[in-house]
């Protein structure tokens, strides 16, 4: 009885949110990042912990305002998924603006490379247009949830607008499927996932395990690939969801050549607004040869 008040109390918290000015919510979740930085926690340790690994030139005033800039824009980012989940599409529009260098409706098999700023959930924008505009549905990968109740809820929340989010674990064909469809693929590999189907390439110097999925299913595929990402508009007020031309010359023979490639243009990404970043991620827990992580 408490875990259905738990979770009912969850939903109605998020539709409570979502039914708020843009304005207010936004200044809901900076105070909620603000509070967090102050609170010493396991998630906070990693944040520094991140910071001084990938930044050794910065001082510890810079790290530790940085860390403070990255909990507040966290804080945003989650009770901004009340409107990635319950939003309609008129507030997920004014949100997040789509701006491509490709046509989004010619239906080319493709695959959308996603990264972990805190808009990473931004693609949902291209599965609230793509009735109005002519683009194929979205598709893409959605790692389980300890909660049943949210997972199912997150997953039909996600699709609300005829998306498609497939289970990570052991759904490779459906994906392909999806890609030789020409359906939208969001992809994102900058996080630590385990040693299977992994490599471990150069992220920040320092070498860093990474699933090479993307090189994979290109090769596969026949795929283009593409970079979608999701930042802060310079003015706050919304987001940006870029998606470049295809990446040239990719796939290779290579996939670990790939892998390592697709590190760099994230870390280049990364230090052009390096606060937006998801550093509460234990990026760099499992290491090669058995070294100590750094946790």
């Amino acid at each position: 009885m408490f875990k259905n008040f738990s979770n009912n109390s969850g939903v109605a918290l998020l539709r409570f949110l979502v039914s708020l000015p843009y304005k207010t919510l936004v200044s809901i979740g900076y105070g909620l990042g603000y509070l967090a930085a102050l609170i010493p926690s396991d998630r906070n340790r990693v944040v520094q912990k991140n910071l001084e690994l990938c930044f050794p030139e910065l001082n510890s005033g810079e790290i530790n305002e940085l860390r403070k800039q990255h909990w507040q824009l966290l804080g945003r980012s989650l009770v901004e998924k009340s409107i990635i989940w319950l939003g309609t599409k008129k507030q997920l529009d004014d949100m997040i603006e789509v701006r491509s260098e490709i046509d989004l409706s010619d239906r080319k098999p493709r695959i959308l490379v996603n990264m972990h700023f805190i808009g990473i959930e931004g693609g949902i924008i291209l599965s609230a247009l793509a009735h109005d505009r002519g683009w194929p549905r979205t598709s893409g990968f959605f790692q389980r949830m300890k909660s049943p109740f949210f997972n199912r809820k997150i997953i039909e929340w996600r699709n609300r607008f005829g998306g498609n989010s497939i289970d990570r674990q052991g759904n490779s064909l459906e994906l392909i499927r999806e890609i030789r469809r020409g359906s939208f693929i969001i992809i994102a590999p900058d996080i630590d996932l385990g040693l299977k189907d992994s490599t471990f390439v150069p992220f920040f110097n320092i070498q860093t395990n990474t699933i090479t999925a993307v090189s994979r299913l290109a090769k596969i595929t026949g795929a283009e690939v593409c970079m979608m990402i999701t930042t802060l508009k310079k003015n706050g007020a919304g987001y940006v969801c870029t998606i470049s031309k295809p990446l040239e010359n990719f796939p290779t023979e290579d996939p670990q050549a790939d892998t390592a490639r697709l590190n760099q243009i994230f870390e280049r990404e990364i230090r052009l607004r390096p606060a937006e970043y998801y550093w509460v991620h234990k990026r760099f827990k499992n290491r090669p040869f058995n070294e100590a992580g750094p946790y």
